[in-house]
């Protein structure tokens, strides 16, 4: 049986790009996206949702507010799922009961484990948001004390690290960040775009503004390749694919992959 979820998020790119990859799993079944918190919780009074994904600041409900009438009126599990780690809203949000507290610019597939570990009961809690508590436990200024959208990073002996810890006696599932999205030397499938000879200097368009993945994902399927030969090709999995076309659509204003392909090669969006 499906993982029943909800997704509350005030952006609509954001709703809808997670829908898309969420369901790109086959592990879920969406049920609604919605713009607030107080839409949030009307909708899980009146349907049997598994687990809601909130984001912290909405209008009318924020997801902190939502989260603690939701544990308290419904079965729904709340996961908050956002681009802030304020002190304040992740005591007040595990106080009233979220059963995880993640950042956005975590991997697809990290979203996934994080989202199926909630509906089994576990806690989840990504390790800077955990690192984060217990500053704040042992009464010292947490560190920096920011909103973030970089801080699922974190150094540890020099090794750069993006991680979840799985709490509740489950033990520690933080591990090394993945090859996905960097673009750095000696990762498998990070050079693929200069190994087909593309170069900044005959680049039909201007390059700075996509992810080196992402240009790498473009000059794929500029050859033709499908999602899951690219996947293959970058070492990623076909999820993650989905993820970096949603963005360089989002990017581009254009509407499917074809597109992507001809304003590659010609820098044309039409």
């Amino acid at each position: 049986m499906k993982i029943r979820v909800l997704i509350a998020d005030d952006n609509s790119f954001i709703r809808e790009g997670m829908k898309i990859i969420l369901n790109t799993f086959g592990e879920f079944e969406v049920l609604a996206t919605v713009n607030d918190g107080q839409e949030a919780v009307d909708y899980c009074r009146t349907h049997e949702v598994d687990v809601a994904l909130l984001d912290v600041r909405m209008p009318n409900m924020n997801g902190v507010e939502a989260t603690k009438i939701l544990t308290e009126e419904t079965g729904t599990k709340p996961l908050i799922l956002t681009t802030f780690d304020d002190d304040e809203y992740i005591l007040d949000a595990i106080r009233y009961g979220a059963k995880g507290y993640l950042l956005k610019n975590n991997d697809p597939e990290r979203i996934r484990d994080a989202i199926k570990s909630v509906h089994s009961g576990n806690n989840v809690l990504q390790d800077v948001v955990l690192d984060k508590l217990k500053s704040v436990m042992d009464g010292l200024p947490a560190a920096q004390g920011r909103r973030t959208e970089t801080g699922a990073h974190q150094e540890y002996g020099g090794a750069q690290q993006s991680g979840v810890q799985e709490a509740g006696g489950k033990g520690a599932s933080a591990t090394a960040g993945s090859a996905s999205g960097r673009g750095t030397a000696g990762v498998p499938g990070a050079s693929a775009a200069q190994a087909k000879g593309t170069s900044s200097t005959d680049c039909p368009f201007d390059r700075s503004v996509f992810t080196e993945r992402e240009l790498e994902v473009m000059s794929l399927i500029a050859q033709g390749l499908s999602n899951k030969e690219i996947s293959k090709e970058l070492f990623i999995s076909e999820g993650t694919t989905a993820n970096y076309i949603t963005s360089i659509l989002n990017k581009t204003a254009l509407s499917h992959r074809t597109q992507i392909a001809i304003y590659y090669l010609t820098g044309k969006v039409r």
